[in-house]
């Protein structure tokens, strides 16, 4: 099966053009209403027991819109390999990127294969508002506070543990869709955030841009390109003609 386009040597067939044509604004809530929000004394306790005895500066694995919009201060950055992982639209998302009549999906890493990312050091002396600001933006709840962990991956050092997010998902209804239909729902979602479009093109553009190569990124990305250009007007929710 083609890679539907190699990392930075071919542009991506999913444009800020189709971005701009897949949204529409969308009133929902920005999290599961139901869910209790981390406070800061929640995050620094979640904090203070993911990185005692790990090493520093915390090295987290971003592999998603962490490489793109990392929301902390960065570091030292270096390309890593996470075998026994991969990348996978498998979290059913009603809100942010979603919405309950036209749902979304999330990023995750499940398990088997490999995912190639970047190591992202948290800058030395930024621990505390970092790891606030990343497990703020990454957990949101009480109630998604297990989907941080240490994982294996291997870098130009060798074998090294670093941090990330959803692998392995905890408290999270999943759902495995085959490609083509994941690119529909990645193609019509749109939430409080935006668009699954523009998460998807923000993502594969800073995949092909670090030279990580993923070759189930590059053919969604091109199959959600098809699905907006078949569409009759802009923004055409699902069923529209």
């Amino acid at each position: 099966m083609p890679d539907n386009h190699p990392p930075a040597a071919v542009p991506l067939a999913l444009t800020p053009a189709h971005v701009a044509r897949a949204h529409r604004e969308v009133e929902d809530p920005p999290h599961d209403p139901c869910w209790t929000l981390l406070t800061d004394d929640d995050l620094d306790a979640l904090a203070h027991d993911l990185t005692a005895n790990r090493p520093h500066p915390v090295p987290i694995f971003a592999y998603g819109s962490l490489i793109w919009n990392p929301g902390f201060e960065v570091g030292k950055t270096r390309k890593a390999t996470a075998p026994d992982w991969h990348r996978s639209f498998c979290i059913d998302l009603n809100h942010w990127r979603g919405s309950p009549d036209c749902p979304g999906l999330m990023l995750a890493l499940e398990p088997g294969g490999s995912c190639t990312g970047l190591i992202m050091e948290i800058a030395p002396g930024t621990e505390r508002e970092a790891m606030r600001a990343i497990l703020r933006r990454e957990l949101v709840a009480r109630e998604l506070a297990q989907n941080a962990c240490w994982i294996t991956v291997e870098t130009d050092r060798g074998t090294e543990q670093a941090l990330t997010f959803y692998a392995g998902t905890v408290g999270q209804a999943l759902v495995h869709l085959p490609v083509v239909q994941q690119a529909q729902r990645l193609a019509h979602a749109c939430g409080h955030a935006g668009s699954g479009a523009e998460y998807l093109h923000r993502t594969a553009a800073a995949l092909a841009a670090h030279g990580l190569d993923d070759p189930y990124m590059w053919r969604l990305q091109h199959l959600v390109a098809e699905e907006i250009d078949s569409w009759p007007a802009p923004g055409a929710p699902i069923g529209d003609v």
